[in-house]
């Protein structure tokens, strides 16, 4: 319960819904149907081509000239959207429990009717107080037991009588101009941690290319690559394809497998996918699968071993990194990836060197434009390494890891603020719309009063 330095209500009663618990004295409770019309004006004539989409709790707008995700024929279908209407998507509530399924329009507009849309009764209650209280019950997963059918959905009909916490109008505001004002602060310290964790990233990828790319010695004598985008390498570099230096391996077509092959832990070996594969070049094994002993052994040419290096061929992730390192058992790769094996060159340096700006520009040239994007063996046996002396390989990769350990130790911390910050907003907005704290008082801050209060 977030108090604070906020006040309590003088006086408090029992609210009746189990998820509340007490409101203040003179706040009502209403059913949903009480508070909102609900309406589905088709976009019959086409006029209005301003397309929103739901997106984390928020509603924007959809790009449709990118074409991304599914677009219908038509947009005529679409319903009508005004500013202040409420948008929920109740659908797949069980099986999808992370989703923000509710946002106020804040433009005119047309979203998809397989949505709900609500309108608020004027002079019974505010839109915005709706909102962020549907937003609250949102966060606290209160839709979830509700709905039914196979994709477990839920309608207006099913929710009509949902509880709604009901204060005096004029509170209402109040409570959703102080959450305004209160968010807008925790959105700007959010946007600023994003925007650090975007640069700690530019610096990580600018440290593993430049080390890859120029060496430590700054002094080292420099010859031209012949490449305009590398420009000048250390002389005594070679530079050579990555299949001179390893051999190149996927999962032969006809040895491929399918949920029949797939197994207990205890009874097969682990199948590596890119989703085992995290951001700084590591194998994370969190919830893999299983292959039978029978597939595995029937491709000898895939199974994994320390120092191998995976690239992601083909899915959203192409040209993803990680490197194979000893302790997780036998293990074999799925079809979406490339082993790179029997190297003749350090595995970690191999790694920051496909990991590189100049090489992963390459894959995205490279990468196919078909519905599932993908990249060839041959093509990642053909990028282009610049390779120094072994001893030189290790203390790059050395080098490389030692300063990604503390790139990635800051954006750790940052994340970790961000995640403060926001269980603070949802605290807040959950203490302000069940009456937790009365913010009655609450005055916005004079420009003077911001400055002294921005941390």
């Amino acid at each position: 319960m977030m108090v604070g330095k906020y006040q309590r209500y003088a006086e408090y009663k029992e609210s009746g819904v189990e998820w509340v618990g007490n409101i203040p004295g003179v706040w009502e409770v209403k059913p949903l149907l009480g508070t909102v019309t609900t309406e589905s004006i088709k976009n019959v004539d086409g006029n209005e081509n301003n397309v929103l989409s739901l997106s984390y709790g928020n509603i924007i707008r959809r790009d449709v000239e990118k074409n991304f995700g599914l677009l219908p024929e038509s947009f005529n279908t679409y319903q009508m959207v005004d500013p202040g209407n409420l948008i929920l998507r109740l659908t797949d509530l069980q099986n999808d429990k992370r989703s923000l399924r509710v946002g106020r329009a804040i433009e005119k507009g047309i979203i998809t009717s397989a949505y709900l849309k609500l309108v608020a009764k004027p002079h019974t209650i505010d839109d915005r107080f709706l909102y962020r209280l549907l937003h609250s019950y949102d966060t606290t997963k209160v839709f979830y037991g509700m709905g039914g059918g196979l994709r477990q959905s839920m309608k207006f009909e099913e929710m009509r009588r949902l509880p709604i916490l009901v204060p005096p109008i004029d509170e209402q505001s109040q409570i959703a101009n102080f959450l305004d004002h209160e968010t807008a602060k925790i959105d700007t310290l959010i946007e600023k941690q994003q925007q650090l964790i975007a640069l700690l990233k530019e610096k990580r990828q600018a440290v593993i290319s430049h080390a890859v790319t120029k060496g430590l010695n700054p002094d080292a004598p420099m010859r031209d690559s012949g490449v305009e985008w590398l420009g000048e390498v250390p002389e005594h570099w070679e530079m050579a394809k990555v299949k001179f230096y390893c051999l190149v391996k996927g999962r032969i077509g006809f040895r491929g497998y399918t949920t029949d092959d797939l197994v207990e832990e205890t009874e097969g070996a682990v199948v590596i996918g890119a989703t085992e594969m995290n951001s700084t070049g590591e194998i994370q094994l969190d919830n893999p699968q299983y292959i039978s002993w029978k597939k595995y052994y029937e491709s000898p040419e895939i199974m994994l071993g320390d120092g191998m290096v995976l690239v992601v061929q083909r899915g959203s992730t192409v040209g993803k990194i990680a490197v194979v390192k000893a302790g997780f058992g036998k293990a074999t790769i799925n079809p979406s990836l490339i082993v790179l094996r029997d190297l003749n060159i350090d595995s970690d340096y191999l790694k920051y060197s496909l990991m590189a700006t100049f090489t992963q520009s390459i894959v995205k040239m490279q990468t196919s434009s078909t519905a599932i994007p993908m990249i060839s063996q041959e093509q990642v046996g053909n990028y282009t390494l610049l390779v120094p002396g072994n001893k030189e390989q290790i203390e790059i990769a050395r080098y490389i890891t030692t300063q990604n350990e503390i790139i990635d130790k800051a954006m750790a911390t940052a994340q970790k603020s961000i995640s403060l910050l926001q269980e603070r907003r949802t605290s807040l907005i959950s203490a302000a719309v069940t009456g937790k704290i009365d913010v009655r008082n609450w005055q916005p801050p004079t420009a003077h009063q911001n400055i002294l209060d921005t941390p």
